[in-house]
């Protein structure tokens, strides 16, 4: 049987470090057995069809060695499949279709966020912006924007997330990488 991924990969193409051209990643995605790769912007985003009966940390591994080795730099990527990517955005606290995407994010993590990281965060200091806890993903809102937001600041100090992965995307990239995850 066939699965849909998403593989959600952090840190590249960032004012021209760490380039990982989008065309490379299709083509490394299929060297490892993947098939129906697409990728999304050049932020890091691909999604792939594998029925090679492995779990999203058997995928993620295998990436993370192939990106190392092709390019020759460390890369850390997350791996989620179609259905844990749309319960992300079924489970979205705020009104996300009256946002413009720059104001809504979603911030996935390699594993769940205990509350008590965010304990030191003076939630009522950085009103208007919000941000609620999901599974394995921080749903964060900034009606200016991640650029200048001070919450994302906060939520985002290596103190508070220190040993997760995480990686941020924006509502319009959320509801685009599940839109291709349910394409067949």
């Amino acid at each position: 049987m066939t699965k849909t991924y998403a593989a959600l990969l952090r840190g590249i193409n960032v004012s021209g470090h760490r380039k990982v051209p989008m065309a490379e990643l299709r083509t490394l995605l299929e060297g490892l057995g993947h098939t129906d790769v697409r990728t999304y912007l050049q932020s890091g985003n691909a999604v792939f069809t594998t029925g090679s009966g492995v779990g999203e940390e058997e995928l993620r591994t295998a990436l993370e060695a192939a990106v190392d080795d092709h390019f020759g730099f460390p890369v850390d990527c997350l791996v989620r499949d179609g259905d844990y990517l749309s319960a992300v955005a079924e489970a979205c606290p705020f009104p996300a279709a009256g946002l413009q995407g720059k104001q809504l994010h979603a911030i996935y993590y390699s594993e769940p966020a205990d509350p008590g990281r965010f304990a030191s965060i003076d939630r009522a200091a950085h009103l208007p912006e919000e941000y609620a806890l999901g599974d394995r993903v921080l749903y964060l809102y900034t009606p200016e924007g991640l650029g200048k937001s001070k919450l994302g600041e906060a939520v985002s100090r290596p103190s508070v997330v220190k040993g997760l992965v995480a990686t941020a995307r924006n509502w319009n990239t959320v509801v685009k990488l599940v839109e291709m995850t349910r394409e067949k």
